[in-house]
């Protein structure tokens, strides 16, 4: 594997499993202020930043480690490498095709919205 796509992938592991084990830290949390037994769980400290850094460290070691994700990884590299990317000018352009049919788009649906809305009173009252 490439020493590049190696860093990539392990930045993406600690990346990964950061955002897993802050999630566990805010569900616990969530759960705490919803659930008495969560609130007493919480309320030791190796449950509430051991127990998701533990689950964070576990799922980096276990992605890092593991060669069939590190075997998808370099698949993934090398599809990615096949990819055409559109040039700046054509990026450009879409760019705005999308935004100016957006604007059209949201004026249509304001105008529907207000001759509906004035049909709606018109005939309520």
């Amino acid at each position: 594997m490439d020493k590049t796509n190696q860093k990539i992938m392990t930045l993406s592991f600690v990346a990964f499993s950061a955002l897993i084990g802050l999630s566990l830290s805010l569900l616990l949390k969530t759960l705490a202020a919803s659930f008495a037994f969560f609130t007493r769980m919480n309320s030791f400290d190796i449950i509430k930043h051991g127990l998701p850094v533990g689950v964070a460290v576990i799922l980096f070691a276990s992605l890092q480690f593991n060669k069939k994700v590190l075997a998808w990884g370099e698949d993934v590299t090398l599809e990615i490498r096949k990819v055409v990317w559109p040039s700046r000018k054509d990026t450009t352009a879409m760019t705005i095709v999308v935004v100016v049919m957006v604007l059209i788009s949201s004026v249509i649906i304001t105008t529907f919205d207000f001759i509906s809305g004035y049909l709606v009173n018109y005939l309520v009252r």
